[in-house]
């Protein structure tokens, strides 16, 4: 199986070659006849994997994730103090505890799926609701500062989404070794860069998430990065899909596609936030 620059698409063992040929994300729905045994004789969960077991899982996880998100995001606004203009004077400590509490706990189950390497359900659906803690703090911080600006994030979220589904599904840029591997390092490059910025803004140097036009060109290219990083994702659970990987791996492709959403929206929230201190 080609490698990816998703942590949770690495080292799945290979699909059950008992279920014969599947279809994927590029081929049409159905199946190949006459390869296999029936699939009736398979039970819930060992049956081959489909595309709609990788889309409603998706869409559960994501859907868990925007329900937790909102409602904190809602009672993160509700904690910020504020003066008698209205405008915020600091930051709560339930806030920030929630912020913290839902990064750890979030980063903790991802590291848990991520070496286990065995799909689940329950802690697909925990890490989610974790992650929309986190975010829907963050979103609260930066809503109460820029109305409106956690839209207009999950609205470019959605169409980077969509426009890259697109990209995979017509074939566009197709998904090669060579591919892969610039991806990959790109990836590697930019968590070099944000481990170097970080530490170096303990002295004051920030360049890359200073708002000015260097932490805009980043954010940018970050931004790009994590978008070619869907193509990776779509064609990892294409080939799970195709190799007959049981269903239940479905939650695996969910989750793997969730880190990436995280990472995206975050990204984007942080390149509206430079444009709103113009």
């Amino acid at each position: 199986m080609r490698s990816s620059s998703n942590p949770a698409f690495r080292n799945l063992p290979r699909g059950a070659a008992q279920y014969g040929p599947n279809v994927g994300f590029n081929q049409p729905q159905g199946g190949v006849p006459g390869y296999g045994p029936p699939q009736t004789s398979a039970g819930a969960d060992d049956r081959p994997m489909t595309v709609d077991d990788v889309v409603i899982k998706t869409a559960l996880s994501l859907g868990t994730a925007l329900v937790t998100g909102v409602l904190t995001a809602i009672w993160a606004i509700s904690q910020l103090p504020t003066d008698a203009m209205g405008r915020i004077t600091g930051i709560s400590g339930g806030v920030i505890g929630a912020l913290v509490g839902g990064m750890i706990v979030g980063l903790v189950i991802s590291l848990v799926i991520i070496f286990k390497q065995k799909p689940s359900g329950p802690l697909t659906l925990a890490y989610s609701a974790a992650e929309g803690v986190f975010l829907g703090a963050i979103s609260g911080l930066f809503e109460a500062l820029y109305p409106g600006i956690a839209l207009q994030a999950i609205i470019g979220t959605a169409g980077v989404f969509v426009a890259m589904l697109v990209v995979y599904k017509t074939g566009a840029v197709k998904v090669t070794p060579k591919l892969t591997k610039w991806i990959i390092g790109a990836v590697v490059g930019v968590a070099i860069l944000m481990l170097v910025n970080l530490i170096t803004s303990f002295f004051g140097f920030n360049p890359l998430r200073d708002g000015g036009p260097i932490a805009i060109i980043f954010s940018l290219v970050v931004i790009g990065v994590a978008a070619f990083s869907f193509l990776l994702d779509f064609d990892q659970a294409d080939r799970m899909i195709r190799e007959g990987m049981p269903s239940r791996w479905a939650w695996f492709a969910a989750f793997g596609l969730m880190t990436t959403l995280v990472w995206l929206y975050l990204e984007i929230l942080r390149l509206l936030s430079y444009f709103q201190n113009d």
